[in-house]
């Protein structure tokens, strides 16, 4: 009898201890993934029932916030001026985890569930008022917001501004954009619709064009291969290096032109200023050759090339936003070096971290962490946290940055005069990559920063599939974003 009382003991034991893991895998191990899983009716009903916190521009502008209506959800997420800021909030729906933005990435604060609001829980637990998420104050001027959409207009592209100390994002504006207002609606079959229509297809404006889309930076990168010389200490901006009207590259039958006679130099030769100043593709396709692929991929990597960039917010406070790792090809042949080192080839890139590049430069080499949020705030006005500017490399040194404006202040001053502006001097860098089937098409490119004797903002700008230089597509966005940026 008691090998059998031992024998059910031993059971009862053992069921009680598959109890106990399997409820602990499901509280704790999926809690996360069974919360957002979009089957989750009781979690749907409480999220979206939840007073969601507000996402305010720098200047206090609502940029999305939570509306009471008379249905089962209570609360409607609306966004003003959707398009605008779609890039940044991201959307709320009922039929969407919110997978971008900051709904995302500050979800848990926003529907008050983190664990940093645990006290406004229990306040409004024992008050019997409505728990209310934190609202998230971010770093975007609206004005400057504003004039980089209506710049870009209905083209395809992206403009993306920084401020040169600090790393904040200034403006973040991708094109197509969409309004979230579509996805947020509480009519289940609109929603869905909505969703369907705006991400079918490689084109969809869902797509945030700065952060998650990779683009030939064309000429542009022509500030990584000067930087990786002017670090070597043999280069300076009065350095001859070869050019000449073509170059064959290695090992091929292929003949890369210029496209400005003064990118050619004189007797095959051009300094390391004009080089940049007229964007000569045969004098950095053989520089980038004579470097080596090691000093080029390193300098790229030390400004964020390889890595995907985190923007905004961490596993504990929702789905971090973050940007696409940007692309240099790892030991190419020399000819694709060559063609890597002018931007074209296998280096692919954001304009996200291209904007980064101009910051970097324009604050002494000194790569800055990118942010979005300043500051988060409980309902109580309470600040719960308060972001605080952070390094992320010394990519190179303030000797190196300062020939870097130097030269970059050239190609405003020399080649492009339409991108200056009066009484600021503006550095720039202009790139035109070949895209398509027999390169039909133009990704155009501008990077710069300005004031370039006390910089204060870095732009980067792209308009994808254009038929005209990059100077002439994308120059005129980054000219008034800077006016507008330094008038205020």
């Amino acid at each position: 009898m008691n090998k059998y009382l031992r024998q059910l003991f031993t059971a009862v034991v053992a069921l009680f201890v598959i109890l106990g893991l399997s409820s602990t895998i499901i509280m704790a191990v999926r809690a996360n993934a069974l919360n957002n899983d979009p089957r989750n009716a009781r979690s749907l009903y409480h999220q979206l029932g939840a007073y969601r916190g507000a996402i305010l521009a720098s200047d206090g502008t609502v940029m999305a916030k939570s509306e009471p209506v008379n249905d089962a959800f209570k609360y409607l997420r609306t966004y003003s001026n959707g398009p605008l800021y779609a890039p940044v909030t991201g959307f709320f729906s009922i039929n969407q985890t919110a997978d971008r933005g900051l709904e995302a990435s500050r979800s848990m604060l926003l529907n008050g569930e983190a664990d940093s609001l645990i006290w406004q829980r229990a306040k409004a637990m024992l008050t019997g008022t409505t728990n209310q998420g934190a609202s998230i104050e971010t770093s975007i001027d609206p004005k400057l917001q504003q004039v980089a959409y209506d710049q870009l207009g209905t083209r395809d592209g992206a403009a993306v501004a920084i401020e040169v100390n600090t790393g904040r994002i200034l403006a973040m504006v991708s094109t197509p954009s969409y309004d979230p207002n579509k996805l947020a609606t509480h009519d289940t079959k609109a929603a869905s619709q909505a969703y369907n229509e705006l991400s079918a297809g490689q084109n969809s404006p869902l797509i945030n064009r700065a952060t998650s889309q990779l683009y030939p930076p064309g000429s542009t990168f022509k500030t990584i291969v000067a930087s990786a010389a002017l670090e070597t200490g043999d280069y300076q901006t009065d350095t001859k290096i070869p050019a000449g009207a073509s170059y064959t590259l290695p090992g091929t039958a292929t003949q890369l032109p210029n496209a400005e006679a003064q990118a050619d130099g004189v007797n095959g030769q051009i300094s390391l200023q004009e080089a940049v100043a007229w964007s000569s593709n045969t004098a950095f396709a053989q520089l980038g050759v004579k470097l080596g692929a090691s000093k080029v991929s390193d300098m790229a990597t030390k400004l964020g090339f390889g890595s995907t960039i985190t923007i905004d917010g961490t596993e504990s406070t929702g789905t971090p936003m973050t940007a696409t790792a940007s692309t240099f090809p790892s030991d190419p042949t020399d000819d694709k070096l060559a063609l890597a080192s002018i931007g074209q080839g296998d280096t692919t890139a954001t304009p996200l971290q291209m904007a980064m590049v101009a910051q970097a430069i324009a604050n002494n080499g000194k790569l800055m962490q990118p942010t979005l949020v300043d500051r988060v705030r409980a309902a109580d006005l309470t600040v719960l946290s308060q972001t605080k500017p952070q390094t992320m490399a010394n990519a190179f040194s303030k000797d190196s940055a300062d020939k870097l404006t130097t030269m970059m202040e050239s190609v405003v001053s020399e080649a492009n005069p339409q991108l200056a502006i009066d009484g600021i001097k503006v550095a720039a860098k202009t790139g035109t990559a070949q895209i398509g089937t027999y390169n039909s098409a133009i990704d155009g490119w501008v990077i710069g920063f300005a004031p370039a004797d006390d910089p204060q903002i870095a732009v980067a700008v792209l308009v994808h599939n254009t038929d005209v230089y990059g100077s002439l597509a994308a120059g005129p966005i980054m000219r008034a974003m800077m006016q507008e940026a330094l008038q205020q």
